[in-house]
């Protein structure tokens, strides 16, 4: 199982040093690949509550977020082959052409380091200050990955749909990596893995939910949905977001070791997990210290996912 982690590309820690101090550690310490998300809006009186926290709130680490594609294209410059992928990059937000060169500039200059995880995004607010209806999310996106496959690889593109139309043209540069820059799909509705399949990307972006167990299910679709369509299977990996949470054994009360959550306890503990995770099927796994005091110390951070990578080899 290949390791990631997630650079210190927002919050407080978010500077120009620990982009890169993180990009030169990791890769040196043989660390597989680093990450990069998006984030447009920290909304005063938000439309719509965050999926990432129980209360509906915004994390405040996600008042400052650098650009992922100009972060990752700054890492590129100073790195050689640790592979720079988004986790996730909102499509809907973008115009297709546009984002399709990004990511094949990226790629470029690169020399064939990028992966696309894409989202299509769940914030009302950025969705208005993006000029994008709401509604028909999943009609758009579908549109928007055939788009960016033939940006990708047709040598002459056209594409005409209902919400993107592109006359035939010449858009170059083409990526480094055939067919296409890898896309993984992030999301969990049933219809993320119906496209995953549909559109033949490379898989599914996904993290935790209440219980490893849980984990098994989207893959579990994923594969029916593949079968279905005379596709093999294994054409379509899973790589997973996790955000461990190292706790001392000794502050833990009994309750809360009854009730310990999934990448939650002491090292060995998140490190069984992480074998869990791999005995699942799990071909890669992202590690992010961004929300917790863990992501304050570089050393530390690449020390933790050193120990955690041994779980998974």
């Amino acid at each position: 199982m290949k390791i990631g982690i997630v650079s210190p590309q927002l919050g407080r820690q978010a500077t120009r040093e620990n982009v890169l101090q993180t990009a030169k550690i990791a890769e040196d310490e043989g660390i597989d690949s680093l990450w990069v998300g998006e984030r447009l809006l920290w909304p005063l009186n938000p439309q719509t509550p965050s999926p990432g926290n129980a209360d509906g709130s915004l994390s405040v680490e996600l008042q400052v977020v650098l650009d992922p594609l100009e972060t990752l294209t700054y890492i590129a410059a100073n790195t050689n082959k640790i592979v720079l992928g988004t986790s996730v990059i909102d499509i809907l937000f973008h115009n297709p052409v546009i984002l399709a060169k990004r990511f094949a500039t990226l790629d470029v200059l690169s020399e064939g380091r990028s992966v696309a995880g894409l989202g299509i995004g769940w914030s009302r607010d950025e969705y208005q200050v993006s000029n994008v209806p709401f509604n028909n999310r999943g009609k758009r996106a579908d549109e928007f990955i055939q788009v960016l496959k033939k940006i990708w690889g047709d040598d002459i593109v056209e594409f005409k749909g209902e919400y993107y139309n592109i006359p035939a043209s010449i858009i170059e540069p083409k990526p480094i990596q055939k067919p296409h820059i890898p896309i993984y799909l992030g999301g969990f509705s049933p219809q993320i893995f119906t496209r995953i399949v549909k559109y033949n990307t490379n898989g599914w972006l996904g993290g935790i939910g209440e219980s490893l167990e849980h984990l098994g299910n989207p893959m579990k679709i994923m594969r029916e949905n593949a079968n279905r369509a005379n596709k093999d299977p294994k054409n379509f990996q899973v790589i997973l977001l996790t955000f461990p949470n190292i706790v001392d054994s000794n502050s833990r009360t009994i309750h809360e070791e009854g009730q310990r959550s999934p990448l939650t306890g002491t090292i060995d503990e998140i490190g069984h997990d992480v074998k869990r995770i791999k005995e699942i099927g799990i071909s890669h796994i992202i590690f992010g210290f961004n929300f917790s005091s863990i992501g304050a110390n570089i050393d530390n951070m690449i020390e933790i996912t050193k120990q955690l990578a041994k779980f998974a080899r």
